[in-house]
Parts: C-alpha cells; sequence; structure tokens
C-alpha cells in the first residue's frame, strides 16, 4: 500500500540474510521477480549512496545488529522499497550520534515531494540533522496537545515536556 514503517526495536529474523529479506520485500512491493544480477546491482548502488558496508547483506537480519546497524538497515529498506509514507518509530532510539547523522543523511537523501514522513521521538538531536522539517507536533496520551515548528522542538528541548504533559492530563481523546 505504498506504507513503510520502521520500528523502535526491529526484530532479528535468524537464518535470513539482508540482501535475501530485501529482494523479497522488493518482489512483493514491485509485484515482480527481480534477477539476482539486477538486484545485487541496485543493492549495491543503494549501499553505496547510503554508505552501508557491503557485508552487511550478507548478515542475518538484524541478527547481532547494533542499535545504529538495525536502523540503517530500515533506511536501505527505504531506499530499495520506495514507499510513499514514512512512518519512523524513533529511529533515533539506540544510536550514536555517528549512526544518526548516517541515518538522517539517507532520510535526507529520500526526502521528495512523492514520498511524506512521520518521524516519532522523544528528542530533538533527530531534527538537527534532517534538511525539512514541516510540522512538530506534541502527543499526550494519544492526542495532539501543542503543534509547531521546528522551534516548538527546541523549547520542549529546553523547557521538557511537563507543561505539555499538565494540559493533555484528564482530557477525553
Amino acid at each position: 500500500k505504498g506504507i513503510f514503517l520502521g520500528f523502535q526495536y526491529p526484530e532479528e529474523i535468524p537464518g535470513v540474510t539482508v540482501a535475501n529479506f530485501l529482494r523479497l520485500a522488493m518482489s512483493a512491493v514491485k509485484g515482480k521477480k527481480l534477477s539476482i544480477p539486477e538486484f545485487q546491482k541496485l543493492l549495491k548502488e543503494k549501499m553505496k549512496e547510503l554508505d552501508i558496508d557491503p557485508s552487511f547483506a550478507r548478515r542475518y537480519l538484524n541478527e547481532g545488529f547494533s542499535g545504529g546497524e538495525k536502523k540503517r538497515c530500515e533506511i536501505l529498506q527505504m531506499a530499495l522499497l520506495e514507499p510513499t509514507y514514512c512512518i519512523l518509530d524513533e529511529i533515533d532510539s539506540g544510536t550514536d550520534v555517528d549512526a544518526l547523522k548516517i541515518i538522517t543523511a539517507g532520510i535526507n537523501k529520500l526526502l521528495s515531494p512523492e514520498r511524506g514522513f512521520l518521524i516519532i521521538t522523544h528528542y530533538n538531536r533527530i531534527l538537527q540533522y534532517l534538511k525539512q522539517i514541516d510540522h512538530v507536533h506534541i502527543v499526550v496520551d494519544g492526542r495532539i496537545v501543542k503543534s509547531g515548528t521546528k522551534e516548538l522542538a527546541e523549547e520542549i528541548d529546553k523547557e521538557g515536556y511537563e507543561k505539555y504533559e499538565e494540559e493533555g492530563a484528564g482530557k477525553e481523546n
């Protein structure tokens, strides 16, 4: 349906290589089976674009991956699957600053008028590296209690969420 969901904690799938997973996923999404040489060429191109070591493709999906490697794998999935809308649930969770820069560089490369992103985060840090931020929303108990621009995220970074939690407390969804 054109929607990609990046999980906060992607599952490990022992015995399934990143390359095999991505080839099967691409075949399912595109509705046609890609030849192995055609897929390998595309995979190598995307991995080079995203600064991902080619050996990554031979590893089992997320097995023994660091937090940053799991998130880079999700960026690689988005690059190959070309979704229309990407929902990234705490894509910055468990990453160091170097991994975060690689992840956001990948997101920035995927930005286009044809692709939307919803990035869920608790920290302002990821927003510092993204090229484009159209809206920031604060959600408390499933409700948007405040909306704004990147400046709202910077305010939260300095002052915290407490006043917004109080605003949202006790209100019906």
